[in-house]
């Protein structure tokens, strides 16, 4: 199971990944925006006041009744949207950290990868220098 995730994260192109991440993070703030700026659309009041003043016809109540069923569900629909949206722009922004805590890893590894070596070449150096005035 192990090697299966290693595999697929040796897979991706972690420097495209790395590039791309600010303007995922700036598109999904400005999704946020423009969607967080609309209000919910309210069903329409009128309308309803309208509907009510009509004469009595079964085809034009029932006509009403489902216009008004989709002013309901278009409501719905549009908070859900906002709030997917909401929950993109957090996304984007914990992905975004997440790419700069793992930039900071890989400089970190290399300085201890760098370190390591010149501390391996120190020790060959130490143990030829040992065997030689010998």
């Amino acid at each position: 199971m192990a090697g299966a995730w290693l595999k697929v994260l040796k897979s991706v192109p972690w420097s495209e990944v790395l590039a791309a991440a600010p303007q995922v993070a700036n598109g999904a703030r400005r999704l946020w925006d423009t969607v967080g700026r609309k209000g919910v659309p309210e069903p329409d009041m009128e309308f309803d006041e309208t509907v009510t003043s009509m004469p009595v016809d079964d085809g034009i109540a029932m006509l009403a009744a489902r216009v008004e069923q989709q002013d309901v569900a278009i409501a719905q629909l549009h908070g859900q949207v906002r709030e997917a949206s909401k929950l993109i722009a957090e996304l984007a922004d914990q992905n975004a950290q997440l790419i700069a805590r793992l930039e900071a890893a890989r400089e970190r590894l290399t300085m201890v990868g760098v370190v390591a070596a010149g501390s391996g070449v120190a020790a060959i150096v130490a143990l030829i220098l040992v065997l030689v005035r010998t």
